[in-house]
């Protein structure tokens, strides 16, 4: 099973720009606080590279727990 990582939304995308909206949208995160799980892979990766100041990425272990 590949690692996963659990993104939040940690800033709020009013006054970004609408690439930045989109990016966050498409991570599944909708409002602050709001936290998805996603595998880690190249893809994500690089959608969070571009809106990491908006997001906080931990990563989480087979049993669920955060490293």
């Amino acid at each position: 099973m590949p690692n996963q990582l659990r993104i939040t939304q940690v800033r709020s995308v009013i006054d970004r720009s609408k690439d930045q909206k989109r990016t966050v949208r498409s991570l599944g995160l909708h409002r602050i606080r709001d936290s998805v799980v996603k595998d880690d892979r190249p893809e994500i990766r690089g959608m969070i590279a571009k809106v990491a100041h908006l997001v906080r990425v931990d990563e989480v272990t087979d049993g669920g727990e955060e490293r």
